[in-house]
């Protein structure tokens, strides 16, 4: 006679057997490569979840995030507790691999109290899902919060809920209870049959690939990057999303109408008339299912180019993505012009970068603004810098470098510089004295462009060092100091538009009777 109890335990395993086969056959750890974007899962662990459905949930976000390539520019995930005292329990910068994710789901023990998703969803919107360089989610990508709730007393979380939403956040519910279906339908973001879920606890599994495609639509990673462009060539770098499936990736670029013609060459691909560049010429590659980049040779310099990536599978379907990029001009020196050594009569012109293997020569062009002479002289092609001799002193000069290429295409910059005035010294001083505490000064000064004289002394009164300044005109040349202290010191310098000239220095010598002394250049 059979034993019942073996065939009905043997009934249980047949029953639980397409689930464990289910469960084995999930993508393995990490071949998601598709995404990119922050996901913070709401779990309601308060009192009125008991341990088992709590453990249960953990069980389904496991099973859930396990496909997805975690990382800096993969999928970020964040996990806050509901309970009196809602707990972060890992924000999105603790875990990069699944292998700790994995082990921190499993280590989770449940808040209980009172079901407070009203804070919870506070913390969730001002530390967790704002966006920000420290802490929070990134700057740019998708962000998403993802609810489970036994919906029971949810709160008053359409409000909270809402300005989630209003910032950007994408917005879904797995409840494990029908009731509130009002509340939770209006707090998920639209389709809400595509972002709202009722189950039973014990069948959790089977909205896993339905919730995780869901998720994937929103933080689907469907961008692609130029990088390296030179004059004749670029790269394409995309994200592969066809990591683990079959297919290709078919890329095609071309000029933009107002671009010219396509450009020739590009190993790999064919020809033809591409409607996204308005009947222009464009050309055809085709890259493996693991890929993620591809070089685009051959191009025209100076041309805008727009490419697009078709991933092409028969499993799933993916956007068509494009890109407009505009390569270098071939004539590119010089691309700066500085000016150092600066003086009355010269200054010091310099350039970069050198291009020795299609420059020639470099023709330095200068003359005084507005309506100066012309000058020009022409330097070595290794040669990155001049210096301009016999200027005018204190004048606008316009210089123009242009690298002459041997392709007999010139690139030309220009820039304006300003030699310095001439600033003669103070050509003689003499001091005279007069009595015990006065001097009479006299000095000697150019008159071309001069503004004036500060005249200043110093000395020590009594137990106080004095300093006195004064500014005297132009057509000044001589001024009487008195009641100056003993071994006073007196300077005169010259005072031009644009700086003060080199000036001369005497200290007083007082006696009973008059004497000249000074210093003259």
């Amino acid at each position: 006679m059979e034993n019942p109890l073996l065939m009905t335990t043997l009934m249980l395993m047949l029953c639980l057997l397409p689930r464990i086969l289910k469960a084995q056959a999930s993508a393995p750890e990490g071949v998601l490569n598709c995404c990119e974007g922050d996901v913070l899962f709401l779990l309601d662990s308060s009192g009125s979840i008991s341990s088992y459905e709590h453990s249960r949930m953990l069980d389904f976000l496991s099973e859930l995030l396990l496909p997805f390539s975690l990382g800096e520019d993969q999928v970020k995930i964040g996990l806050l507790q509901v309970g009196s005292q809602p707990r972060l329990e890992f924000g999105f910068d603790t875990y990069s691999t699944q292998n700790g994710l994995q082990g921190a789901l499993r280590s989770i023990k449940p808040l209980r109290g009172d079901t407070n998703t009203v804070e919870a969803l506070r913390i969730a919107k001002d530390q967790v899902l704002k966006p920000g360089p420290v802490d929070g989610a990134r700057v740019g990508l998708p962000r998403v919060l993802v609810w489970l709730t036994d919906g029971v007393k949810p709160g008053d979380v359409i409000g909270p809920m809402a300005e989630l939403k209003e910032e950007g956040v994408a917005v879904l519910v797995v409840s494990t209870d029908h009731g509130n279906y009002q509340v939770l339908r209006q707090v998920v973001s639209p389709p809400a049959e595509n972002h709202l879920y009722f189950v039973d606890i014990d069948d959790m599994s089977i909205i896993s690939e339905d919730l995780r495609d869901a998720i994937i639509e929103i933080i689907r990673a469907e961008r692609i990057n130029v990088r390296d462009v030179s004059t004749n060539a670029a790269t394409l770098q995309w994200r592969p999303v066809l990591s683990g499936l079959p297919g290709y990736y078919e890329i095609r670029f071309g000029p933009r109408p107002s671009g010219g013609s396509g450009g020739s060459g590009g190993a790999g691909g064919g020809t033809g008339t591409s409607p996204s560049t308005g009947g222009s010429q464009y050309q055809r590659l085709v890259q493996s299912a693991d890929s993620n980049s591809v070089r685009l040779t051959g191009l025209k310099p100076d041309t805008t180019y727009t490419a697009t990536l078709t991933p092409e599978s028969n499993e799933q379907s993916f956007n068509t993505l494009s890109v407009t990029f505009t390569t270098n001009s071939e004539v590119q020196s010089p691309a700066v012009v500085t000016v150092s050594e600066s003086g009355p009569t010269s200054i010091r012109v310099s350039w970069g970068p050198l291009q020795p293997e299609v420059v020639t020569s470099y023709y330095i062009e200068y003359s005084t603004l507005p309506t100066g002479k012309l000058q020009a002289i022409t330097v070595d092609k290794w040669q990155n810098s001049t210096l301009l001799k016999n200027l005018q002193p204190d004048s606008t000069y316009l210089v123009t470098v242009s690298a002459r290429h041997s392709s007999g295409k010139e690139r030309a910059m220009s820039v304006k510089v300003c030699t310095k005035e001439v600033t003669p010294a103070l050509s003689d001083l003499q001091l005279t004295t007069v009595d015990s505490h006065s001097v009479q000064v006299d000095w000697r000064g150019s008159a071309d462009g001069l503004k004036g004289y500060w005249l200043t002394w110093e000395g020590r009164q009594t137990s106080a060092d004095q300093r006195t300044s004064v500014y005297l005109p132009p057509n000044s040349l001589s001024t009487r100091l008195s009641n100056l202290p003993p071994s006073a010191r007196v300077c005169v310098s010259p005072i031009y538009r644009t700086a003060r000239g080199e000036g001369l220095c005497c200290t007083t010598r007082f006696t009973s009777e008059a004497s000249a002394y000074g210093y003259q250049s």
